[in-house]
């Protein structure tokens, strides 16, 4: 069953309400975003380093996110940056640089585990403890989440309630079809309310646009740096054209094609490496190209108000 209608079924969606900011056409708003995590950071493969070996690995997080930040500043554009709670804690002048140059700081979880690999009550734990970690840096309270791996599936029906037992008011976690770390099949494209127990989420899907009937990904990590640009930009334009915001994010490491390798087998090493010397041109032209906001900007917006 869809996650839509299974959270129907149990009363989270507030069926019929999606969320929209009203723009159509090439003068709408997309939403660029910043999952801030090291190199190492790669889900589901048996010798990744858990949390406890991460301080025994360099780190290059650092410099590639300065990077970044820089080509931001180049472009006059703000971003999300959804900060892991462990780089976040171990370069907190990270955080306060991005909230200086006036970016949206949001939460990536502490640990980087996948969703349904943990209970209920370990991932209220794991997405509180990075939240305060954030917020005591900041002085302020932060909105936003976003699931490692886009993990959320059809098994977590308890994500969305945690999201909102924890304070959060917005997610960018459900990726609307199939994929390796889980993923749903909804034709839920659009952003859309969701009710939970503990009050009402804004759910921003990972962007998909139908291709030959189905929903494929072209808006960042592997896709981004697997597809043309041309590719990248028609499909933008198609998903505008339908009245809904590009999602586009990135990682860190993808804008330094030298950094260390994990082992891991051939597939998962194309999929993990494939196009990093083509990541930085990209969004340097998706930026030139396309209008760009926060979430929390797209939300705030005075024609966000719209909901059908």
């Amino acid at each position: 069953m869809a996650l839509v209608a299974a959270m129907r079924a149990i009363g989270l969606v507030e069926v019929g309400r999606s969320f929209s900011n009203g723009r159509t056409g090439m003068d709408a708003l997309s939403i660029f975003s910043v999952d801030v995590e090291d190199w190492f950071h790669i889900l589901a493969l048996p010798q990744i380093p858990d949390v406890a070996q991460w301080e025994a690995y360099p780190s290059h997080v650092a410099k590639n996110f300065r990077r970044l930040l820089d080509l931001f500043s180049e472009h006059d554009v703000k971003v999300t940056c959804f900060f892991l709670g462990w780089v976040a804690q171990k370069f907190p002048e990270l955080v306060r640089d991005a909230a200086e140059r006036g970016h949206e700081i949001a939460s990536h979880g502490y640990a980087h585990v996948l969703c349904y690999e943990m209970t209920p009550e370990a991932f209220l734990e794991d997405i509180s403890k990075a939240k305060r970690i954030v917020e005591d840096l900041l002085g302020r309270p932060i909105h936003g989440y976003r699931a490692p791996g886009f993990s959320v599936t059809e098994k977590t029906r308890w994500f969305f309630d945690k999201l909102a037992q924890a304070g959060f008011t917005y997610d960018s976690s459900v990726f609307p079809a199939s994929r390796a770390h889980g993923g749903i099949k909804s034709s839920h494209y659009a952003p859309y309310v969701i009710k939970t127990k503990y009050g009402s989420l804004i759910e921003f899907p990972i962007t998909v646009a139908r291709v030959f009937g189905r929903p494929t990904c072209f808006f960042g990590g592997g896709y981004l740096r697997l597809f043309p640009y041309t590719v990248l930009s028609r499909m933008s334009r198609k998903v505008l054209s339908e009245g809904r915001p590009v999602v586009f994010y990135v990682h860190p490491r993808e804008i330094e094609p030298g950094h260390p390798r994990l082992r891991m087998n051939p597939l998962r090493r194309f999929k993990s490496y494939v196009g990093l010397k083509s990541t930085e041109s990209k969004v340097c032209r998706l930026l030139q190209e396309f209008p760009v906001t926060t979430f929390e900007k797209y939300i705030s917006d005075p024609a966000s108000a719209k909901v059908a």
